[in-house]
């Protein structure tokens, strides 16, 4: 059978390529006159697709004189273009559908918002001042003072005694507070210092050793809990604890005092040193 015998059984509708042309300028017509100026993106794409689609159904008609195998293969995968278009196609409208429909939001929340009065602006409460007493006063912020023109009256050239009543019980409480400030006991600095007393061997007399420590007096030094630490070789060192003042005793003073015992005493070092 020959191609033209073949072409002339099947149903092919080769005039619809024309029909699909005048049916697009149709809508573009009708389009034309009532389309909004947010389709005009959506309708060059819909163009661009009809375009398309008038391609894809001119290269049908054409590739109709090709062999029969070729030509269902050609035309299953033309079908199969067409219907991912369409599919593009439908979403695109719904995209152009969210966007109007959310222009028509944007435009009836501008159109509220353009009617709605303005607010009244309310002024800041005045801040409140701490007396030293732990009180609070509200202070008064002065209103705006119209001026008129020939009107003296109002002028207060000698003060004011309400003025002078206020000074007075400002000077009066910072004096309390001055004396009150003065009563209250100031903080003494303190700091817990552990030292390790190494002495020269095994047979240092560790007792003598601590008695000479802890005979080191000083004013805001306090001597606490002791104990013997081994360190190797049968060799014990002492570790001890004390509480200075950190104005009036420093590790530095410690540390030149209990070395001064060389016959004893080989070294001395801090161990802990922590603030109370």
């Amino acid at each position: 059978m020959s191609a033209v015998d073949f072409l002339a059984q099947e149903k092919i509708w080769f005039d619809k390529p024309r029909y699909d042309e005048a049916e697009r300028r149709f809508y573009e017509r009708m389009n034309g006159s009532s389309q909004p100026k947010q389709d005009v993106g959506a309708n060059t794409i819909l163009q661009d697709i009809a375009r398309a689609r008038e391609n894809i159904q001119k290269s049908l008609a054409g590739s109709a004189g090709s062999s029969s195998s070729s030509g269902t293969a050609d035309q299953g995968e033309l079908v199969s273009r067409i219907k991912s278009l369409e599919l593009e196609n439908q979403s695109l409208h719904k995209v152009v559908d969210d966007l109007r429909a959310a222009l028509n939001k944007l435009e009836s929340r501008v159109a509220v918002l353009e009617k709605s009065p303005p607010v009244a602006v309310t002024p800041a409460p005045a801040p409140s001042v701490p007396y030293t007493n732990g009180t609070t006063v509200q202070q008064k912020t002065s209103a705006p003072v119209k001026e008129e023109d020939d009107d003296d009256d109002d002028i207060d050239l000698f003060g004011s005694d309400e003025d002078d009543e206020a000074e007075k019980l400002k000077e009066q409480r910072l004096k309390e507070y001055a004396e009150k400030k003065a009563k209250k006991p100031a903080l003494i600095a303190k700091s817990s210092i552990l030292l390790d007393v190494k002495p020269w061997d095994d047979e240092t007399d560790m007792a003598k050793l601590e008695e000479c420590v802890r005979s080191v007096q000083a004013d805001g030094l306090l001597w606490g809990s002791s104990k013997l630490v081994p360190v190797g070789y049968g060799i014990k060192k002492l570790q001890i604890a004390c509480v200075v003042e950190d104005d009036k005793v420093g590790t530095d003073m410690l540390e030149e005092e209990i070395t001064k015992f060389e016959d004893y005493v080989q070294s001395v070092d801090v161990a802990a040193f922590n603030k109370i």
